[in-house]
């Protein structure tokens, strides 16, 4: 059976992991008959938003683990005892915590910085040629270490043109996708998929990140 950590970011679209993706990914793993192995960073979070009113909670203070926790119904550990020799494939959902929790893109664009846990895993990875996939907006911090480490890595965000110049900016190459489909770098192993960043549902959202799934253990049965 396949080890595949997920990376989760907090839990909630606006200050981390975009619950529907991550709860997607885990289901199609499970589907898939893989072991989904889940973690986050121990690090307060980078901010807090009300998600009813969308508003900054800026009184608050929550912690990356504690809130990815909800979503893994307390199966979790931290990122940082997670190593590339202990799992087979690693994966990243979206959501905003992934550009403001595992790394600074939201506020720092292409000149952003990873959290060192997050970049010592993904450098691991790449390293003993393991699959990674990244979900949604993942890819933009995704293309910050690969574009140091596993320079022309092929990427996707869908078709947003500012964040497909910052990926490429990055030194990724940025490829078009629609919601339902995913892009493969063969080469480094990675794939990725729009999901929310264009998709209207939990439907069209479930099919990009069905067939990434898919993609990253077929990579993973061939390392």
């Amino acid at each position: 059976m396949a080890r595949v950590a997920v990376c989760l970011s907090g839990c909630g679209v606006f200050d981390g992991s975009e619950i529907h993706e991550a709860v997607l990914t885990l289901l199609a793993l499970d589907q898939a008959g893989a072991q989904a192995v889940c973690c986050a960073p121990n690090v307060d979070q980078a901010a807090v938003v009300n998600h009813l009113t969308r508003e900054p909670a800026s009184s608050e203070r929550r912690n990356v683990l504690t809130e990815s926790a909800r979503i893994a119904r307390g199966a979790i550990v931290d990122l940082a005892s997670v190593k590339a020799g202990d799992i087979d494939a690693l994966i990243f959902p979206g959501g905003y915590g992934a550009a403001t929790n595992l790394s600074t893109f939201a506020k720092d664009g292409p000149e952003c910085q990873v959290n060192p846990e997050v970049e010592r895993l993904v450098g691991e990875m790449l390293a003993a040629g393991k699959p990674i996939g990244a979900i949604c907006i993942a890819p933009a911090m995704l293309a910050r270490i690969t574009g140091r480490r596993a320079p022309g890595s092929r990427l996707t965000i869908g078709n947003e043109r500012e964040t497909a110049a910052a990926i490429e900016r990055m030194g990724a190459v940025h490829v078009e996708c629609a919601c339902d489909s995913f892009v493969v770098d063969e080469k480094n192993k990675i794939v990725s998929t729009p999901a929310y960043m264009l998709g209207k549902g939990p439907a069209s959202v479930f099919e990009g990140i069905r067939k990434l799934v898919n993609e990253v253990l077929r990579l993973a049965r061939s390392s």
